[in-house]
């Protein structure tokens, strides 16, 4: 006589079954196979040979293509973080990437990426990291990275851009980290990048940018959140305002290899969290106020190359203030 199935037994069977079928049906989005494949095709053999198979998402036995994450949609796997760095790709930036819509990071940092970002890039609604820097990108950028609401990181340092900074990245709302350095910008820095209340880090050092920092920080209230300044090496003029001491959170202040001058406002003093303070070569002059030698956190001013009153000595021992990716990759 045949056994028949309790209704309990039926049931975890159907579902066993059930979640089986929908792991079997569980392909990733065909837009997602399509642009990889694209970007496989155009990229060189360092990263093409480590991508195995037709789905970048893995299948059966073979896993994801290596830099690739996918997440599970409804009944699809999507792309949402494209990672390959450092292994000399070379040629233009892969427009096949922004047919990836659910990226939420992109990064191509160190290699040999020519031609500038397409238009195109301002698709990527869900984008919060953008890491491009060491490429050999060139061109303006393109006024669509304003589209990017939900950027958080964005590093373009070390290419070969032109023209001025886009207005548009004070339209990104949730930006934090903005790394322009080593570029060809011209022109000034948009005073509109005060509004940005989550910005914490702006770096445009050795650029050909000019203006005056009373021009950057002309709105009540700006760079609230900032908290690392760098202009360094660039032509800046003017003289250091009183009023840059209502950036509050200020810890790095990078002011050197430009040509501005006056005194230093005892005021910068009263920064509570100041402790890089950058003033070197440039055309600065007067004595420094003892406060800032009493500061309880600043360990290094550098003040060669002015013309400050004799006596006038720094704080700390120069070195090269670098930081890295994963200072603020999160």
């Amino acid at each position: 006589m045949a056994r028949r199935l309790s209704l309990p037994a039926f049931c975890l069977f159907f579902l066993s079954f059930s979640l089986l079928n929908d792991l079997i049906l569980c392909k990733t989005l065909k837009r997602d196979v399509k642009a990889l494949n694209e970007i496989k095709a155009s990229l060189g053999w360092r990263v093409v040979y480590s991508w195995v198979g037709d789905d970048p998402c893995g299948d059966g036995d073979l896993p994801p293509w290596s830099g690739v994450t996918c997440t599970t949609q409804g009944d699809y796997r999507v792309v949402t973080k494209l990672e390959v760095y450092a292994v000399s790709i070379v040629g233009p930036f892969p427009t096949a990437v922004t047919n990836l819509l659910d990226l939420t990071r992109l990064d191509f940092h160190n290699n040999k990426l020519t031609g500038p970002i397409p238009p195109q890039i301002g698709r990527l609604k869900r984008l919060q990291i953008l890491n491009l820097r060491w490429n050999k990108l060139q061109d303006v950028i393109p006024s669509e990275i304003g589209e990017l609401k939900s950027l958080t990181h964005l590093y373009l340092s070390f290419n070969n851009f032109k023209g001025e900074i886009p207005r548009e990245l004070a339209s990104l709302p949730e930006l934090r980290y903005l790394h322009l350095q080593q570029n060809r910008f011209i022109g000034r820095i948009p005073p509109e990048l005060g509004n940005l209340q989550h910005l914490r880090h702006l770096d445009v050092g050795n650029n050909h940018l000019v203006g005056t920092i009373r021009e950057l920080i002309r709105v009540d209230g700006c760079f609230q959140s900032l908290r690392n300044l760098y202009l360094n090496d660039n032509y800046f003029t003017g003289g250091v305002p009183a009023q840059l001491a209502n950036l509050s959170n200020l810890e790095i202040l990078y002011l050197s290899h430009n040509k501005m001058s006056g005194i230093i406002p005892a005021e910068l003093a009263r920064i509570p969290r100041l402790t890089y303070l950058f003033l070197d070569y440039n055309q600065f002059s007067g004595r420094i106020s003892d406060a800032f030698y009493k500061h309880p956190l600043l360990k290094e001013m550098f003040i060669d190359g002015n013309a400050f009153r004799q006596g006038v000595k720094p704080i700390g021992f120069h070195k090269v203030l670098e930081v890295s990716d994963t200072d603020f990759l999160v």
